[in-house]
């Protein structure tokens, strides 16, 4: 199997130098190349290529050769071979070339776009394309014919130096002065093509499987290299699920401008899968008007949450907590409690403590998740917890709750009201977010 991280060198020999063992090309070496009918006379040249990613996600579809003042459509089988002295044809029924929503035009729409790696978890700019030779029997006469597949983005030096040459000299000299140089390539299977235009990106079967499959802070990282239409596209485009979990990774005044992009109702999903704080900080950084409209949108149970969090000053207690807690009985039984942790698995990502309540709702006490393991089922919560509830006030300051949790080297922090019921909680990833901001 040809390895693209040794092309141009095997066993000590130049590959590619003769049409006989060409395996490989790059997409500068394709651009001008002549395209020849049965009878090896000129028809031109070509100036573009595409992938129909509906058909066929890397093999070369359509050679768009110009021939004259207009240029002619090939299809990848009315090619007969491909190598460095041009592309013979099996096939002289051409059609003019007409623009098609479907094609991915490598020259147009990919050279010099800013793409994602999503194995490398960045964003890079494609300078050219690396394409294997692949021979084979022709459907219907059985004729050997050569297509062209992509196999790796090209973003190092070496691309750069194939493009400053291009046309300027030969491309087997190009091979010779590149052999020096490192490659630096990204396989096109882990490429992601950003797509502003919800349809061309429905067109050309662009798929978000592997954008949602990253980790919420490496996509944040690559949400923030981008620029704002990419932003809106992504977010747009992904689940809404991944797309809350990304937003709150990312800085909140760029939140703001992605949100505010965004069409109210998708930004309403978003939102609603945010936890009520976050969903709150996000909204409070918008215009009153555009949060108000993704208010609006949203169902009625987090918007209730939300709206009182707005209400809280953002460097006050108020401001930094999340109103999603657990809280049940202190006389409940671990395996009562078991049984209510398991009805509610959607918050024990975020959740370090149960708190306890007395029968007024008055909070007494916490067992950390951890003491849950130390005891039988029959076991009352109350006789868990250990030391006294610390606590604050929902307008205590910020300064004041970080003081308190490097005190007492808190996970949790209950907001109390004055009646001693539950305002809401403070963890340790509240408190850290705040000082990543000073």
């Amino acid at each position: 199997m040809w390895d693209p991280r040794k092309a141009g060198k095997t066993s000590g020999k130049t590959v590619g130098m003769t049409p006989d063992n060409l395996f490989f090309m790059y997409f500068t070496e394709l651009l001008g190349l002549p395209v020849y009918d049965l009878k090896k006379r000129l028809l031109g040249r070509v100036k573009d290529a595409a992938i129909v990613p509906l058909i066929h996600p890397a093999r070369i579809d359509r050679y768009l050769v110009g021939a004259g003042t207009s240029w002619l459509s090939v299809r990848y089988d009315q090619v007969a071979s491909i190598s460095l002295d041009g592309i013979h044809l099996s096939n002289e029924k051409l059609y003019p070339y007409h623009s098609d929503e479907y094609m991915l035009r490598i020259q147009r729409d990919l050279l010099d776009q800013q793409i994602i790696d999503v194995n490398g978890r960045k964003v890079v700019r494609v300078t050219d394309v690396s394409l294997e030779r692949k021979t084979s029997a022709g459907e219907r006469d059985g004729e050997a014919r050569d297509a062209l597949m992509m196999i790796e983005v090209d973003i190092g030096i070496r691309a750069i130096l194939r493009r400053l040459l291009q046309g300027v000299a030969p491309p087997r000299w190009i091979r010779k002065l590149q052999e020096p140089i490192g490659p630096n390539s990204i396989r096109w299977d882990f490429c992601n093509i950003v797509e502003a235009d919800p349809l061309r990106r429905l067109r050309l079967n662009i798929s978000n499987d592997k954008l949602e499959a990253l980790h919420p802070a490496d996509l944040a990282d690559i949400v923030e290299e981008l620029g704002p239409d990419d932003r809106e596209a992504i977010f747009g485009a992904i689940d809404s699920e991944v797309a809350a979990e990304a937003l709150s990774e990312v800085d909140p005044k760029m939140q703001a401008s992605i949100l505010e992009s965004l069409e109210p109702e998708v930004a309403a999903d978003i939102v609603e899968e945010m936890s009520p704080d976050e969903a709150a900080d996000a909204l409070a950084e918008l215009e009153d008007e555009t949060s108000a409209e993704i208010l609006d949108e949203m169902e009625q149970e987090p918007v209730d949450d939300v709206k009182e969090l707005l209400e809280y000053d953002e460097d006050t207690a108020g401001g930094m907590m999340n109103t999603e807690a657990v809280v049940m009985p202190e006389t409940t039984t671990l395996a009562e409690a078991l049984v209510q942790l398991r009805r509610h698995e959607d918050l024990l990502e975020t959740t370090y403590v149960i708190f306890l309540a007395d029968a007024a709702g008055k909070i007494t006490g916490s067992v950390p998740l951890a003491r849950l393991f130390l005891a039988e089922g029959d076991t009352p919560l109350r006789e868990l917890f250990s030391g006294p509830l610390i606590s604050t006030r929902p307008s205590a300051r910020q300064d004041r709750v970080t003081e308190l949790f490097d005190k007492y080297n808190l996970l949790a922090m209950p907001v109390l009201e004055p009646d001693g019921s539950l305002a809401g909680v403070i963890t340790a990833d509240d408190v850290i977010t705040v000082l990543r901001q000073k």
